[in-house]
């Protein structure tokens, strides 16, 4: 139990229930922890900063998007997001008044386990909790009039979820199979189940589960290639081997290939823990058809296929690059193309300005190709969209926010009016016993703190977390935290007792 209180306040990367010094832990990571992000940048600064490929001009699209991770069109045109750690998809408005900004934003469907792929087949909307795979049938009317038509249903049960990597990833391949990445549950370590760090296929219905291809650590993002039919996967590469070591990946994956993880790192290096012991692993691993800087944790990838692309982007893939959170000093946070030539890829920087001289102001995600072309880049720091689109500014001078429509919430916010005193008391003091004989005020009180430790203050919770929120981020911190997987009436108890003391 004090272990992830512990990692709300300063995270622990191997799950131990002590508070640690880290050797290396930068930029927005702390802050992102704590369920703080950054303002969206203003138009001056977007202007001044953000720099985009010759002939595209960048703007922002939508903010308010809490953790805004995944996106993807649907065969309508209705652009959504997924909010993996608000257990919801959200449904991105169009822009139908001409100045540059979504109209607003609009919960699609709530009440999901960490959602965090989408994708669309045969009317369905399909998405990846951490644990199982969803579906629910989509009336899909245009831009912006995409609605539930029938109630959710699990077509896959029994994914290892959770971990230290618990994002699920899910994209239907031309094929019309069903391809799913489950990261793994460590930075090093071999698993116990042969699904971790694995892409997994299925048929649409769910059933026929196959080991698509094994050793990727924790390939966030994939596409197939229109020309040739591959699939390229991103990587990131284990931690913890200093700054520049190893690479981040690009792997064109094949079915039945082993891609190393944990036994090779970068292009066939024998892994310190678990290489020595396993040299016909290592033999049988296929490296990376190119290597990203290390620690830069590549995530989405799309590749361009719109007829209107230009000359200098065609058969390009852009990649999402995250941003490093374990470096002495910050790199990544730019969105990349790559470029095919004579055998080789090139990179070379498409969106860059998320971080300048050690100032973060945003970790792209995912980056997706809209109907006529516009590139969209969603940002899990600063709870926004950006849009890229060739020819003239659009976006209103003023900056003003778009309007978002909210969860329905209770007076308070938090969602604790909506329990009975009975209840409420009872739960309280179940939570305020967990907190007392786990020893958390170790870690969250200055009184109580050990030596050398920085009490980290709850002060506030209710203020940035709802009841729902705070029970769910216990499952889901920010990667690369690891997730607890405690008892919902625990998590429960103890979300109670946090935000009635720590308001």
């Amino acid at each position: 139990m004090r272990k992830f209180l512990v990692a709300i306040g300063i995270f622990s990367l191997f799950g131990i229930g002590a508070c640690i010094a880290l050797p290396v832990v930068r930029g927005p990571i702390v802050a992102f922890m704590f369920g703080r992000g950054i303002e969206p940048p203003s138009e001056e600064t977007l202007r001044e900063r953000y720099q985009a490929a010759a002939g595209y001009t960048v703007e922002l699209f939508a903010e308010g998007i809490k953790t805004a991770r995944f996106m993807r069109f649907s065969p309508g045109g209705a652009l959504l997001v997924s909010q993996p750690r608000q257990g919801q998809v959200a449904h991105i408005l169009p822009d139908n008044d001409g100045d540059g900004r979504s109209d607003g934003t609009r919960v699609l469907i709530e009440g999901l386990d960490r959602a965090h792929g989408l994708d669309f087949h045969d009317g369905h909307l399909y998405l990846a909790e951490t644990g199982a795979i969803v579906r629910v049938p989509i009336a899909d009317d245009g831009p912006d009039s995409i609605r539930v038509a029938g109630p959710v249903e699990r077509v896959v049960e029994g994914i290892p979820p959770g971990g230290g990597h618990w994002t699920r990833t899910l994209r239907f391949g031309p094929d019309g199979g069903m391809y799913v990445h489950v990261g793994s549950s460590c930075n090093v370590c071999e698993e116990e189940d042969p699904r971790r760090a694995a892409i997994l296929r299925y048929a649409p219905d769910g059933s026929g589960e196959q080991i698509y291809a094994s050793g990727l650590r924790n390939s966030v993002g994939f596409d197939w290639n229109p020309e040739t039919g591959d699939l390229y996967a991103t990587d990131n590469g284990r931690d913890l081997l200093g700054d520049d070591y190893p690479p981040c990946e690009l792997n064109r994956v094949e079915r039945g290939g082993f891609y190393g993880w944990p036994y090779a790192n970068g292009f066939g290096d024998a892994d310190p823990d678990f290489g020595a012991d396993n040299p016909e692993k290592v033999a049988a691993t296929i490296p990376p058809v190119h290597g990203f800087r290390a620690h830069n944790a590549p995530l989405g990838i799309t590749f361009l296929r719109h007829p209107d692309t230009p000359e200098a982007l065609r058969g390009a893939a852009l990649v999402a690059l995250h941003g490093s959170w374990n470096r002495s000093t910050l790199d990544g946070y730019k969105v990349v193309s790559l470029h095919w030539r004579n055998g080789e890829i090139e990179e070379r920087d498409f969106l860059t300005g998320f971080e300048m001289d050690e100032d973060v102001m945003g970790r792209p995600v995912d980056v997706i190709e809209g109907p006529d072309g516009s590139i969209y880049v969603s940002d899990d720091y600063a709870g926004a969209i950006f849009r890229l689109h060739r020819g003239t500014a659009t976006a209103a001078a003023s900056g003003a926010p778009a309007p978002t429509v909210p969860l329905p919430r209770d007076a308070d916010g938090t969602g604790l009016a909506n329990l009975d005193r009975v209840t409420r008391e009872a739960l309280d003091a179940s939570g305020e016993a967990l907190f007392e004989t786990q020893a958390c005020g170790t870690c969250h009180l200055a009184e109580e703190a050990e030596a050398g430790v920085v009490a980290k203050p709850l002060e506030g919770l209710a203020s940035k977390y709802s009841l729902d929120a705070l029970t769910g981020f216990f499952l889901s911190p920010t990667p690369p935290m690891p997730a607890f997987e405690l008892p919902e009436e625990d998590r429960r108890a103890l979300a109670v007792h946090l935000l009635s003391r720590f308001e």
